[in-house]
């Protein structure tokens, strides 16, 4: 049986929850509640994102990892990011590897290999790519990921204020780039790059990751774009609204998932005052119906 397509599940996932919510798993451990049990930053981690998880299983279709969180706790933190992976995938959540890696040849391939070719849970169902060395360098993720039904997410127009200084180049200086900036022609290139693999819902196993804080630029990706699925980081925290990742989604709200990292996954601070420690993982849940709610209203209504 051929594999299926990874946009197409997400996609299914996204209506049955009635969200476009991926939730960024970013364990930032200062911003942690206090280790009150003494279990140390490693097991601390892991118990609050298997809460976490047990907490937002059910109201959002994805969530996103970002492995130097993980890295960042030595080789055991390593091991438990693709504990985190499994236990996601038990849970029924479509799942990004956040690990932007960028190489070519060989090096690519056992990237390739590591992050989307296993068949034991620990693979992620997408990954995200740094263009800049070209397509030789995301060929070798394509070759694994179609193999498996997994795809890849490939840095278009980023959502950090300094993204301009090399995703802007070549368009006019004000403009948010205009169609001569560097993040179109990567949009146009890893475009050509899926659309031989479209799947039912209509987008290829290639798609962009496509800032909330540059609503503009947002909106041209996507008239530009038809094919492809974004994901939009950038959302809360950083800046973006409800009203400006609502430029990402195609005419008929689909098409795209937008990530909150801190807003839904250190919830609990808001309420730190009030005993919100103690309940971080009810804060969580409440935090992504809330952001799942508010970008569902700034969209059109989904057939």
């Amino acid at each position: 049986m051929p594999a299926s397509h990874p946009f197409d599940r997400l996609d299914e996932l996204c209506r049955r929850r009635q969200s476009a919510v991926c939730v960024g798993l970013d364990p930032h451990y200062e911003l942690l509640p206090p280790d009150l049990r003494g279990r140390g930053p490693l097991l601390h981690v892991r118990d609050y994102l298997h809460d976490v998880l047990d907490a937002v299983a059910d109201v959002v279709p994805c969530v996103k990892p970002q492995i130097a969180f993980f890295e960042a706790l030595g080789p055991d933190g390593y091991a438990l990011y693709f504990e985190i992976v499994r236990a996601a995938h038990q849970r029924g959540l479509f799942v990004i590897g956040d690990i932007k890696r960028a190489d070519i040849g060989s090096t690519a391939a056992a990237y390739a290999k590591g992050h989307l070719g296993p068949d034991d849970g620990s693979a992620v169902d997408a990954v995200t790519l740094n263009p800049y060395l070209g397509s030789d360098g995301i060929e070798p993720f394509l070759k694994v990921g179609r193999a498996k039904g997994r795809g890849v997410f490939v840095l278009a127009r980023t959502s950090n204020p300094s993204g301009k200084e090399i995703q802007d180049h070549g368009g006019v200086a004000g403009s948010g780039g205009g169609d001569n900036a560097l993040y179109r022609k990567v949009g146009l290139l890893l475009q050509k790059w899926g659309e031989s693999t479209r799947g039912a819902c209509g987008y290829s196993d290639v798609g962009a990751v496509v800032g909330a804080t540059h609503p503009d630029e947002g909106a041209l990706l996507r008239r530009e774009l038809p094919q492809t699925f974004f994901l939009v980081p950038g959302y809360g925290a950083q800046g973006g609204t409800a009203a400006d990742v609502a430029q990402t989604f195609d005419a008929n709200g689909g098409g795209a998932v937008v990530n909150s990292s801190r807003g839904i996954l250190f919830a609990w601070k808001e309420q730190e005052r009030s005993g919100g420690a103690g309940r971080y993982a009810e804060l969580a849940r409440a935090a992504a119906l809330a952001t799942s709610a508010a970008i569902r209203a700034a969209l059109p209504a989904r057939s």
